[in-house]
């Protein structure tokens, strides 16, 4: 296989040497790649694919904002995953520490690198019963990044060798010039016992605390949701009003 010489050919060599370094230019020029686009509104259509749950597939209108402002309009029931789909990548690092280079990562492709660091409790929306359940629960998050591109392709979250969910994303060049996702496949892997409440909040909010995966993965289910974008309008300056929640009756 050839691989390609320039950035990544540095990356091979300078590992051990400036992994710090090298983690931090990967967060900054990921980030910057991410932050041109400073808005956008598209469609958005998903797929739940759960077992037992049955869900038709659902399209939705979508506004993001920058930094963090985002809005779907639907009809009906609907389920959006909240985790890590419309969060910059600077954001998503900073809920990490002890980051590192995986030494061991095979890529798919040339230029792909894996970054992997721990969950820091805090972050999470999660409510824990006591401070030792905070401070025990430690998920590994594994990133993967193109740096051809400069865009996330891949993030899993996992206890050990056990999984809790992963993001698959696809891109696409819009209007010649930003980087955007065209598809993106959510996997869950959860106990049925909490499916009901890990499909209405936040997974970072359902994972619990560490002993409820004590188990073997007989128990194990997988739930995914398949996402695609389509008709792109890219920094038209959309109002914050756009964002605000109507007052309930």
């Amino acid at each position: 296989m050839k691989i390609r010489t320039g950035f990544y050919t540095i990356f091979l060599f300078t590992t051990i040497m400036a992994s710090p370094d090298l983690i931090r230019r990967v967060i900054e020029k990921t980030s910057y790649e991410f932050e041109k686009v400073r808005d956008f509104e598209a469609k958005m259509s998903v797929a739940l694919k759960v077992p037992g749950l049955r869900m038709p597939n659902k399209e939705y209108k979508v506004y993001f904002k920058q930094p963090n402002k985002f809005k779907a309009n639907t009809k009906g029931f609907g389920v959006l995953p909240n985790t890590g789909l419309f969060t910059s990548p600077k954001d998503n690092f900073d809920n990490l520490k002890n980051l590192y280079l995986e030494n061991d990562f095979e890529p798919d492709y040339p230029g792909s690198i894996m970054i992997s660091g721990t969950v820091i409790s805090d972050s999470l929306k999660a409510q824990f019963p006591n401070e030792y359940a905070k401070l025990t629960f430690n998920p590994t998050v594994d990133v993967v990044v193109d740096t051809n591109q400069w865009v996330i392709k891949t993030v899993t979250s996992r206890i050990d060798t056990l999984k809790l969910f992963e993001i698959f994303n696809d891109y696409e060049i819009v209007e010649n010039q930003y980087k955007l996702p065209k598809a993106s496949k959510v996997e869950y892997f959860i106990k049925d016992v909490r499916l009901a409440n890990w499909l209405k909040k936040d997974v970072n909010s359902m994972i619990g605390v560490p002993k409820s995966f004590g188990g073997g993965e007989d128990d194990i289910i997988k739930g995914m949701i398949l996402v695609k974008y389509s008709d792109y309008k890219v920094n038209i300056n959309i109002p914050d009003r756009v964002f605000k929640k109507r007052p309930s009756n």
